[in-house]
């Protein structure tokens, strides 16, 4: 959790108007459920069968805290095998990432060592993480304990862990609260500073910004999106 008791504000999203922003990254397995989190936290929707995310996907979340106005900047990112050099190259430039697993898939929370693996060996040394416990809903599937995340996320020195679910909208919105919590902290830490750290160079003003593409999907012209449980 951010140390300082913010004052925070969740923004209408279809607002244009911020004076911060942040690159965030969410990784995980596939299926556990990445862009629901997204989609119920940004535009609290909810869809059962969602098409697998090719590529990434770029969402964005509006918030205020402290009275100051932040976009966050999500890419939501697949998690199939072939895809995923193009997922390291977004690393760098993420100040903070989010890593999902789901549940009721001890597979999905196995391979966490994996994508935290990845995010240190390409991505920023000081980039923040947050690990989310996704799919609570399914309570009577449940095959990770709580027990066994807090154990890894004590391990692991991660800055956040959540249990979520994005059908009921259980802490969806929280991850992005505290998110942005955590960045604009950080960012107080080292605004006045010659140097800071390198996960902090998305930080932008909205001027610097406009240019900045809105939707980035990569897909294979020979790959179907299938309907499938949320990715």
């Amino acid at each position: 959790m951010a140390q300082q008791d913010f004052e925070v504000e969740v923004l209408d999203q279809e607002t244009n108007e911020f004076e911060l922003s942040f690159k965030l990254i969410i990784i995980g397995d596939s299926g556990v459920g990445k862009s629901c989190l997204a989609l119920r936290a940004t535009k609290d929707s909810f869809e059962k069968l969602y098409s697998a995310t090719i590529g990434f996907e770029f969402m964005t979340f509006f918030i205020r805290v402290d009275g100051k106005a932040i976009k966050l900047q999500i890419w939501d990112t697949c998690g199939q095998e072939v895809y995923r050099s193009l997922i390291s190259s977004f690393y760098n430039n993420s100040a903070l990432a989010i890593i999902v697993y789901s549940i009721d898939n001890d597979e999905s929370f196995n391979h966490l060592e994996f994508w935290l693996n990845e995010l240190r060996n390409k991505g920023n040394p000081d980039i923040n993480i947050f690990l989310i416990g996704n799919k609570v809903d399914l309570e009577d599937n449940r095959k990770v304990t709580k027990e066994e995340a807090i154990d890894f996320v004590d391990n692991n020195k991660i800055k956040l862990f959540l249990e979520t679910s994005a059908k009921t909208g259980f802490n969806a919105k929280n991850i992005f609260i505290e998110a942005a919590k955590v960045l604009y902290e950080q960012h107080l830490k080292y605004k006045d500073r010659p140097s800071r750290p390198e996960s902090l160079a998305s930080i932008v003003t909205r001027d610097s910004n406009r240019s900045l593409p809105m939707n980035v999907t990569l897909e294979d012209e020979n790959t179907e999106r299938k309907k499938k449980g949320c990715c």
